[in-house]
């Protein structure tokens, strides 16, 4: 007992020694008086849409700026201290294993120094912005003003400009501030009301009926889907990725909460009780559903409820879908509305810096789930240090953050559009070293024809149709699908003039549909074509947990995704249903069988899912902040040198029971391309996007191990959470 004591005081005194060096290692960064003639200028902030040809004129000098967000910088010693402390978190022999800090312990070791902050500020007010929030992490003001404002102040004008039919303002420049102030900020967050995009994809018409196994077009498809499609209810999630023996067990998230962070609010709270009761999972008494506005814990408040917009089917289908994994959660809507910040940063600001508390107590919630993304090139220098600071704060107090890795496959600058143009990309929202990235699988019963092995001709009383685990493809609706080419045409070409891509049938498949992935490649930087990774754009650093796994290429930059879960949107038979009711706005009544329900798919559906699936290892092992580094050892200590061949996903319900991960081997996601840019076959009327950009690579096809289209594979929750605290994995996080 005594020589226990007498290691926890030890560890205390290691903690705290840790905590005193870096409270004193906060030296000033502003050094010199501030020069409004001597400017920097802050590249890689123009929006690629702040073009001549959209331009439409100056906005009016009076025109509101409100709630900008000015990201500070902290110093070089300062970011080495909190890499490592970080790293420190997810290590069981260090003495900082899992002791999470509170907001204020994070702003006085990680944040700027206080005379810093006062000179910005006063900086601020001098050009006659209104100073409405200084964050208690040190490291973000909110701040108010004018167009004519940040002009004066920033050197910029912000213009009016008209895009796909909609109007919309943004800098028409990057910004600029002066020298002496350099050294303590990153940037503005942000200058134009470009936001980013909700995460999911309507079904698919074009698809092949898993009951007939033939193709069916758009105008063959019923309007009660379910006639020829497959859909995906919580049951059958619980039956395949493994959670049913962990709600069996207890398991079911009681006491945990999920965010999920949103800019709109649902359209009403009794769709997430009718869901849950149309399927089962009102049986967990303890699962609930509320909408907070978080307000900052001190200054004005920047959190505006945003009501019920465009978006609102975004805000339910995360918290039904978290609910379906953790139905005993708590499962907490933050939503805020801005005009020239994306809301949901805002929450999840809000969020992470609302609590205050010593020594790790009176933390926020564990689990946050964002469903949003944009890619780096678009996203901007600033807006990317944003999330990435954000997430990096998260960790520190000890949130697992999960983020949907994109619905376009290796184009996240092309989404929702037919053909990718301006080639690799990744979503700067989810491509942190700080957060779970998810993307999305398809089901591979309806290639393999074996649909009926893994699924009932009938449903049971909760709408449940699965056997077991489903074998799983990467998700892919392009016409550049192997997959898809090979079922249609027999001949699996994909680009060139003979191609699947430029067929008749295929013409139906012309998008950019898929789950995401790829390597970081413009989180830094000024891209000098818009829009691409040119310029000086440079991705983040591979983090240390994301080495040794096999298949994970040695390009020295984080990769994404980490693991995937089902995301499909109907062209193999699959796709999620969820309850809408918004009749006015597209929903329907979600009143009698689910296949006449609202049905959707994409990485929206994934990261909240696996969000729930989070909740259910915390339930049993405590919060965890950064999960990576456990899903990678589990993964190394599953797949070893050259994989395992037992837990390949083509296996299907033949695949071993101890297998933590599915290794999904089958498929790609490669997707139709036009132009220059890592594109095969560019003189081709649809060509495939490529890594390498002169011959048709497998860089986007599913692997051994690790792999862009599906990162480590999919998860039996069950293993993942009776493994977590394994000796094994202890030892390969030391």
């Amino acid at each position: 007992m005594l020589r226990n004591l007498a290691l926890i005081m030890l560890a205390l005194f290691l903690w705290c020694a840790a905590v005193s060096r870096a409270q004193t290692a906060k030296p000033a960064l502003i050094n010199r008086d501030i020069d409004e003639e001597a400017r920097f200028t802050l590249h890689g902030n123009v929006r690629p849409e702040a073009s001549l040809r959209n331009d439409r004129g100056f906005v009016p000098d009076d025109f509101p700026m409100e709630h900008m967000l000015l990201q500070l910088h902290r110093s070089f010693q300062q970011e080495e201290q909190l890499d490592s402390f970080l790293q420190q978190l997810s290590a069981p022999d260090s003495p900082n294993f899992h002791r999470w800090m509170s907001v204020d312990e994070f702003g006085q070791n990680f944040g700027l120094n206080q005379s810093d902050i006062e000179q910005i500020t006063d900086w601020l007010q001098i050009h006659g912005f209104k100073v409405n929030i200084v964050y208690p992490n040190g490291m973000l003001i909110d701040f108010s003003g004018t167009a004519g404002q940040v002009r004066d102040a920033f050197n910029t004008e912000i213009h009016s400009y008209q895009v796909n039919g909609q109007q919309h303002f943004a800098n028409a420049t990057d910004p600029q501030i002066p020298l002496a102030l350099a050294p303590a900020i990153e940037g503005i967050v942000s200058l134009h009301d470009f936001l980013p995009r909700p995460l999911y994809k309507a079904i698919h018409l074009e698809h092949v009926n898993p009951a007939t196994g033939s193709l069916v077009s758009a105008a063959e498809v019923q309007y009660t889907l379910g006639g020829t499609y497959q859909p995906v209810v919580p049951a059958d999630l619980a039956t395949i990725y493994n959670l049913s023996s962990l709600f069996n067990a207890g398991y079911a998230g009681t006491g945990q909460t999920i965010v999920v962070i949103e800019d709109s609010n649902v359209y009403q709270p009794a769709d997430w009780t009718s869901f849950r009761s149309a399927f089962g999972l009102a049986r967990f008494p303890t699962g609930a559903f509320t909408t907070v506005h978080p307000a900052p814990r001190s200054g004005n408040n920047n959190c505006v409820n945003p009501g019920v917009n465009g978006d609102e089917v975004e805000a339910i289908l995360d918290a039904e879908w978290a609910s379906a994994a953790a139905p005993g959660a708590i499962v907490e809507l933050a939503s805020c509305a801005s005009s020239s910040t994306f809301g949901g940063l805002i929450a999840l600001q809000n969020i992470i810096n609302g609590r205050s508390g010593t020594n790790g107590s009176n933390l926020p919630p564990a689990l946050i789930s964002i469903s949003f993304g944009e890619c780096e090139a678009r996203n901007g220098a600033a807006a990317n240090a944003a999330y990435n600071a954000a997430y990096q704060q998260a960790v520190a107090e000890g949130i697992s953050v999960f983020v949907s890795s994109g619905d376009e496959g290796a184009a996240s600058c092309d989404a929702s559009m037919s053909k990718a143009t301006h080639g690799v990309a990744v979503s700067g929202l989810a491509s942190t070293p700080y957060n779970v990235a998810v993307g999305g699988t398809d089901f591979g019963d309806t290639y393999a024809g074996t649909n009926s092995t893994y699924w009932t001709p009938y449903n049971s009383a909760v709408f449940a149709s699965a056997k077991s685990y489903v074998p799983e493809i990467p998700w892919n609706d392009s016409c550049a699908s192997v997959l898809l080419a090979t079922y249609a045409t027999h001949s699996g070409t994909t680009y060139g003039s003979t191609g699947f891509c430029n067929s008749s049938y295929g013409m139906g498949y012309i998008t950019t549909a898929s789950g995401s992935g790829g390597p970081s490649n413009c989180a830094h930087g000024a891209a000098a074509i818009p829009g691409t990774m040119s310029g000086t754009c440079q991705g983040y650093a591979k983090p240390s947990w994301q080495l040794n796994l096999v298949g994970v290429p040695h390009d020295g930059v984080r990769d994404l995704p980490d693991l995937s879960l089902f995301a499909a949107n109907g062209v193999w038979g699959h796709y999620y249903v969820f309850c809408w009711s918004d009749v006015s706005h597209g929903g329907r009544l979600c009143a009698g069988a689910p296949g006449s329900w609202p049905g959707a798919g994409g990485t929206s559906f994934s990261a909240p899912i696996m969000a729930g699936i989070q909740a259910l290892v915390n339930q049993k092992n405590g919060r965890q902040g950064n999960p990576n580094p456990v899903y990678y050892s589990l993964a190394a200590a599953e797949y070893g040198n050259s994989g395992n061949s037992s837990c390949n996903s083509t296996k299907g319900n033949s695949a071993s029971s101890s297998c933590v991960f599915h290794d999904i081997t089958r498929g790609d996601m490669d997707v139709n391309c036009a132009g220059m840019h890592n594109c095969y076959d560019p003189s081709g009327a649809n060509g495939v996007l490529s890594i390498s950009g002169t011959a048709y690579s497998k860089a986007y096809a599913a692997a051994t191990g690790w792999d862009f289209a599906t990162g480590i594979g999919s998860v039996d929750a069950g293993n993942l959470v009776n493994n977590w605290s394994s000796t094994q994995v202890k030892a390969r996080t030391k």
